[in-house]
């Protein structure tokens, strides 16, 4: 493995690493520092749990100049756990490098954001709704931001933030460096790429495995009459520390956790109808461990690096490979075993079977405690049924004195004379039809 000191980081930075316990650079931070310290415009295609956030984060920082009071770097991410996520690992690793940074983001007092951009933060990370807003009311200024990333860009297309991000990079400067990190390359990504990078350099990373394989991962056979009963007899045999159960919309997360409350589950839910001061409030009960279960949408499945998650249940499947992974990637962290339960209906196998040939690999079917004790029981009543007939065989009759003369298989019967009376018979049948003749 690659050390940080290699790839031209400072020393200041690579202690600060060390003290967190990072030392070695990984795949996707090995190939893609030396580019972006190069000024390359990048694109990055890699999964979740590579160590993306570094990958962009420390060549940014060793190229801004600490004496300069503006912005002169731009970090966009689709949702605020993300940004948030981000803003700590910039706030840990640009203080070693004496650089101040700024996370803006939806559902915030904006008049504080405002006190604080006029301090002057030389890196500013944030969602495109509230930096387009700050732009709009000019209490922002990226003429001089040369340095933009894009980190989750097909989930920024799928949130329809790529209109904004267009906006945001035509009011930066028009040399700047252009970063983009995406899990996958959607043909609207492709062409943001196109329009606004010059001679990138593509960067892949194939990290399926080193995402997934710490995750023991099953799957449920279900319906939807039944889904909470096996959803709650997975969480009583398996009695996980922290588990997230996914659903596709925030009805359906509201539901579920209602449903898993009133059963006497510590349960609480997150989605993107709750306030920034509520989802706060919830992530830090349920990173504290007051909360057992977490009820979320697909917005909680991307960074957020909580330590202790042990389950992961994908209540309702999800649509394709890499929401797949982005959701149990929450799970087998930190070198920590996890174990993913997907629930599939007798209508959902060709989407599971999608997913197996995206991961490369098949999912374990796992049978529920129900199911177990159905077939206990079943080979309870064949055992009786067998035990019943042997009964009544040693009951039966004796057999005449010709089977005990001759042999079972005789049966008491006399096949010679009935052979012989048969015989005569058909003598004297040819007999008179020849007189007929």
């Amino acid at each position: 493995m690659t050390m940080f000191k290699e790839l031209g980081i400072s020393q200041e930075i690579c202690e600060t690493l060390a003290k967190k316990g990072i030392r070695e650079a990984t795949p996707v931070q090995e190939k893609a520092i030396p580019l972006a310290r190069a000024g390359k415009d990048v694109i990055v295609q890699a999964q979740t749990g590579t160590g993306k956030t570094l990958a962009f984060l420390l060549p940014i920082l060793e190229k801004i100049k600490p004496q300069a009071d503006v912005a002169q770097a731009l970090i966009v991410a689709p949702t605020r756990e993300l940004a948030i996520q981000v803003a700590k690992v910039a706030s840990i690793v640009g203080e070693a490098a004496g650089i101040s940074s700024l996370v803006i983001y939806g559902g915030q007092d904006i008049e504080r954001q405002k006190q604080k951009l006029r301090r002057h933060p030389q890196l500013i990370i944030g969602t495109p709704g509230r930096l387009l807003d700050h732009l709009r009311r000019q209490t922002i200024n990226l003429s001089h931001v040369n340095k933009v990333v894009l980190d989750e860009a097909d989930e920024m297309m799928k949130l329809g933030f790529i209109e904004d991000v267009e906006v945001l990079l035509k009011a930066s400067a028009a040399d700047r460096q252009f970063m983009l990190f995406s899990a996958t390359m959607p043909p609207r990504v492709k062409a943001l790429a196109a329009q606004y990078m010059k001679a990138p350099e593509n960067i892949q990373i194939q990290s399926e495995h080193i995402t997934l394989d710490a995750i023991e991962q099953v799957i449920l056979d279900t319906t939807e009459e039944n889904k909470i009963d096996r959803l709650c007899e997975c969480i009583n045999s398996d009695n996980p520390y922290l588990a997230m159960v996914f659903c596709h919309t925030k009805q359906r997360a509201h539901m579920v956790t209602m449903a898993l409350a009133a059963r006497g589950y510590l349960v609480d839910e997150l989605h993107g109808d709750l306030s920034q001061v509520q989802r706060a409030l919830v992530l830090k009960r349920f990173r504290k461990a007051e909360l057992q279960i977490l009820c979320a949408t697909d917005i909680a499945a991307r960074g957020l690096d909580i330590e202790g998650v042990t389950h992961v249940f994908n209540y309702d499947i999800p649509h394709d490979t890499e929401s797949y992974i982005h959701r149990i990637g929450r799970t087998g962290r930190a070198g920590q075993d996890g174990k993913a339960v997907t629930f599939v209906n007798a209508r959902q196998y060709d989407l599971l079977r999608r997913i197996e040939a995206g991961i490369k690999s098949r999912i374990r079917k796992e049978h529920s405690e129900r199911h177990h004790k159905r077939l206990e029981k079943q080979a309870q009543i064949m055992q009786e049924i067998k035990k019943e007939r042997q009964e009544k065989k040693a009951k039966a009759k004796p057999l005449s004195k010709y089977a005990n003369r001759k042999g079972a298989a005789h049966k008491g019967r006399n096949d010679r004379s009935r052979r012989a009376k048969v015989r005569n018979k058909s003598n004297a049948t040819k007999r008179s039809h020849m007189g007929k003749h």
